[in-house]
């Protein structure tokens, strides 16, 4: 009896521990997921990834909302996602060990004269030594250029570098190298093309980086005249600041960090300059505003100054990139560069096929140079700008590397008007590629929506208001027509057809 009683409770023991596992293994990872799982009834955190099928572009067909920080919440995104693996060298812009050699003697030669001149003019106050560390912002961003793009998605340094533009203690000032063409100091043959509306200047800081300063010419909430042509409209600080946050919240990170910073005039530009050219251009207006113009083609006059209230300046600081000698970079005129001209017209705005010629040219009928200049043009058209008559790339990396999305300032200029020509090559062209098509479908949607995230995004500069609010929403009408035009190219001609996968960017991730 005593027997027959031991096997059932080894039978029962037997199937405790059977049901013990089973609980264990299938039935409590299924109530682990069950209660994981987002069962808000108001839809605040929808899964977003079947917005990127083909289709769904358009706001009005969902009520989906997000709630909390949608710039985070579209970083994290999968289509955001940085690679796992640094570059290898040869996709790297720099050599690290030859670059901060260079820098560390430029130091002592930028010092050396300084320490002259401040001698030389009978300064009262302490000379301020510019120093050199490898850990420096602007110089970690430079290393950090890849083929792929100015800067890795996951770096903090952008970060950094802005706040370190809109604080870092400014020790010289000086004229670009194009203004100083115009009067012969330099060799015309390294500059794009001499300035001839804008003025702007070099700020040098106290670590050796420096910056493009442009000060602010017209007030956000004025609008460029019907009238003016792109050729001669203002250029506009907080246009480049709001490029800069556009292009990185599409994924080009092809701009430069842009920050906006208050500048006193006297003490940051006056006084810390050494170039006696543009300590003459200095004066105090009837208003008792310390003032300054520039050595221009055009606006040469007292009349087209810009003035502190009355020392303190507003502008844009556009950190530098390596020098020429270091990482020469070719300037190419676009292919629907606009007719500078008040009556002349250029091929592409008489010809609808045009596209078909420009791809049979080099370096065009490289399909990734053709597919970055439709990124440029759909980005040209967010922004409004119509003056892309240049763009410049990187000699190292060939026909393959990126677009860089230089001098943005006339955008932002009118936000009542689309300019729909500026699309015009991606309308002729009918390809673009399938991670930027994604990306901005995903901008589309409400939990992302664009005007929303680059609210946010500018909420971080120095600088109140960067954009209006008509600006803002300017950019969800252009995204809108943007996607209509991809459609009607799917249309006519196919997915595959038009939407092309970048292979190069696919081969980076599978490594």
């Amino acid at each position: 009896m005593l027997l027959f009683r031991r096997d059932r409770l080894l039978l029962v023991l037997a199937l405790s521990a059977l049901l013990g596992v089973d609980i264990y293994f299938h039935l409590w990872p299924e109530i682990q997921n069950r209660l994981s799982r987002n069962c808000d009834c108001d839809g605040s955190a929808p899964r977003v990834e079947n917005a990127t099928i083909f289709g769904a572009t358009t706001t009005a067909t969902t009520t989906l909302h997000y709630s909390g920080s949608k710039l985070q919440h579209l970083f994290s995104h999968p289509l955001y996602q940085a690679p796992a693996t640094k570059p290898p060298a040869q996709d790297l812009l720099l050599n690290a060990h030859e670059t901060i050699r260079t820098h560390r003697k430029k130091v002592v030669s930028f010092n050396r004269r300084h320490r002259s001149h401040h001698k030389a003019q009978n300064h009262t106050s302490a000379f301020t030594e510019a120093s050199f560390d490898f850990h420096t912002p602007w110089l970690q961003f430079q290393l950090g250029i890849s083929k792929e793009a100015l800067y890795p998605r996951s770096s903090p340094v952008v970060t950094q570098l802005l706040e370190h533009m809109s604080n870092e203690t400014v020790v010289d000032a000086d004229y670009t190298p194009d203004e100083k063409a115009l009067s012969g100091e330099c060799d015309c043959r390294q500059i794009v093309k001499p300035s001839g509306t804008h003025l702007k200047l070099i700020l040098y800081f106290q670590d050796f980086g420096k910056a493009m300063f442009k000060p602010m010419r017209q007030k956000r909430e004025e609008e460029t005249p019907e009238d003016f042509f792109y050729f001669v409209d203002f250029q506009r600080h907080n246009a480049e600041i709001a490029a800069f946050h556009l292009d990185r919240i599409l994924d080009f990170r092809r701009v430069p960090p842009v920050s906006g910073r208050l500048v006193n005039v006297t003490q940051d530009i006056l006084e810390a300059t050494q170039n006696s050219d543009l300590q003459s251009v200095f004066f105090v207006s009837p208003a008792n505003n310390t003032c300054f113009f520039s050595k221009c083609l055009y606006m040469c006059k007292t009349e087209y100054a810009v003035c502190g209230d009355p020392h303190m300046l507003e502008g844009s600081l556009s950190v530098f990139l390596p020098s020429l000698g270091s990482a020469p970079r070719l300037s190419v005129p676009n292919p629907w560069i606009r007719s500078y001209t008040f009556t002349g017209k250029e091929e592409w705005e008489t010809n609808p096929s045009y596209c078909d010629s420009v791809k049979q040219l080099h370096p065009y009928s490289n399909t990734r140079r053709l597919l970055n200049m439709m990124d440029l043009a759909i980005f040209d058209f967010l922004i409004g700008n119509m003056d892309r008559h240049h763009y410049e790339i990187f000699t190292k990396f060939g026909d393959d590397g990126f677009l860089l999305h230089l001098d943005n300032a006339r955008g932002f200029g009118r936000h009542s008007h689309d300019e729909f020509s500026i699309l015009t090559p991606l309308h002729q062209c009918c390809v673009v590629k399938k991670d930027t098509w994604l990306r901005l479908n995903l901008l589309a949607l409400p939990e992302y929506r664009l005007s929303d995230v680059m609210r946010e995004s500018l909420s971080a500069d120095p600088l109140d208001t960067v954009l209006t609010e008509p600006h803002l929403a300017a950019l969800d009408r252009r995204l809108q027509k943007v996607l209509e035009v991809i459609d009607q190219c799917v249309q006519t001609y196919g997915e595959e057809a038009v939407l092309i996968k970048d292979m190069w960017r696919s081969l980076q991730r599978s490594h």
